[in-house]
């Protein structure tokens, strides 16, 4: 192999990690400012979700990618609420909110409609049990799947949602996107 050669390899194999530490620089970057901007627009570092079930049918399909903004950053607005103000999100009166079942880390977040708001002592639906502390009552959009309140049923089992709970509100949904996230899990 001559000079020249061995001088054109050497080049092109420094010019492949030079090309290849740029390309993940720049991959970098637009991953801190996607963050970055998130955070200041949506309150969240990670303001996307996927739809997992169908149980907000139709306004929301498996595989969707919402967005949602940080509780501290709106006023959350009850099914109940909206009703009477004429305020609709996603095709319904009041708030599809992302919150953690019992509170709890790690599980994976429900997204259903706020219904409306209990007071400790209240009866959580007509002829229930009463509510142990103040908080929402959820549901899912399906009238098929979810003909009952998530306090009715395994979801939040005669515990309203607490405030503390709620991540943030539903704003935006960009259909289909989600699968990627579905397929990875």
């Amino acid at each position: 192999m001559s000079k020249d050669n061995k001088e054109n390899s050497s080049q092109e194999k420094e010019s492949f990690w030079v090309s290849l530490g740029k390309d993940l620089l720049s991959v970098a970057a637009v991953l801190i400012t996607f963050l970055i901007l998130s955070k200041l627009v949506f309150g969240l570092w990670t303001p996307m979700v996927a739809v997992e079930s169908g149980s907000m049918e139709p306004h929301m399909q498996v595989g969707d990618i919402i967005f949602i903004k940080s509780i501290d950053r709106v006023n959350l607005i009850t099914n109940e609420e909206g009703n009477n103000s004429g305020y609709k999100s996603f095709e319904e009166y009041g708030n599809v909110i992302l919150y953690r079942p019992y509170g709890q880390e790690g599980v994976t977040p429900i997204i259903h409609r706020a219904m409306y708001r209990v007071e400790a002592g209240e009866q959580m639906w007509e002829g229930g049990a009463l509510a142990p502390y103040a908080g929402y009552i959820t549901k899912g959009d399906n009238i098929v799947t979810n003909q009952h309140f998530d306090q009715e049923g395994q979801i939040s089992y005669l515990m309203p949602v607490k405030a503390e709970w709620i991540i943030g509100t539903a704003q935006y949904r960009i259909p289909y996107l989600g699968y990627v996230r579905l397929f990875f899990s």
